[in-house]
């Protein structure tokens, strides 16, 4: 099912959502709408919105838009509960000249994320926004990662899923990344591809 500009938000509150698809198809933009939808009209409290962003800085490839925060999107954001990191997010394939650069990015960022998943684990809010799913699972658990989900009353997350973000020593990477996406989009309550 597509995800577009015009979906009714309100079926999505206390259900699990995944947006998916291709770079620059307005997977962040569509999160922050639903944080803004939250909060000015649903009413919830700026702090039962647990936002975990795993996007890399806003950058260009190809002339595609890559990565971007929710808080580029709705600056009100930053209200709710933003668990941080100390550092960046480093596009893995973006930034490598090698396999071996790429698995450097790849631990990097592991590393940042699953003790920012670890602090919602232990102090959950009933909404979870995630920013860039695929960036954890490049070698983080789907399993880990539903748990996680499965502490909120509402989820809603985005993923890249496509074929524009590549590199001749990232073939591997891209095909686990595809089918971790391919779990997650059976594993929730919705799902839906943007374009």
């Amino acid at each position: 099912m597509k995800y577009s500009k015009n979906s009714d938000m309100s079926v999505l509150v206390g259900k699990k959502t995944l947006i998916y698809g291709e770079a620059n198809t307005g997977k962040t933009l569509y999160t922050a709408k639903f944080v803004q939808y939250l909060i000015e009209n649903k009413k919830f409290r700026s702090q039962e919105i647990s936002i975990l962003d795993f996007a890399p800085r806003l950058t260009y490839f190809k002339n595609l838009k890559i990565g971007g925060r929710i808080q580029d999107y709705y600056e009100h954001s930053l209200k709710c509960n933003l668990i941080t990191f100390v550092g960046e997010i480093i596009p893995p394939r973006l930034n490598a000249k090698n396999k071996s650069d790429l698995y450097s990015n790849l631990c990097n960022n592991f590393k940042k994320i699953h003790e920012t998943i670890e602090k919602y684990n232990n102090s959950p809010t009933p909404v979870l926004i995630i920013n860039d799913i695929s960036i954890f699972l490049h070698l983080g658990s789907n399993k880990y990662l539903i748990n996680a989900i499965n502490k909120s009353n509402t989820f809603f997350g985005n993923s890249y899923y496509g074929s524009s973000i590549s590199s001749k020593f990232s073939k591997l990477l891209s095909i686990i990344e595809k089918k971790k996406v391919e779990f997650l989009i059976k594993n929730v309550d919705n799902s839906f591809l943007t374009s």
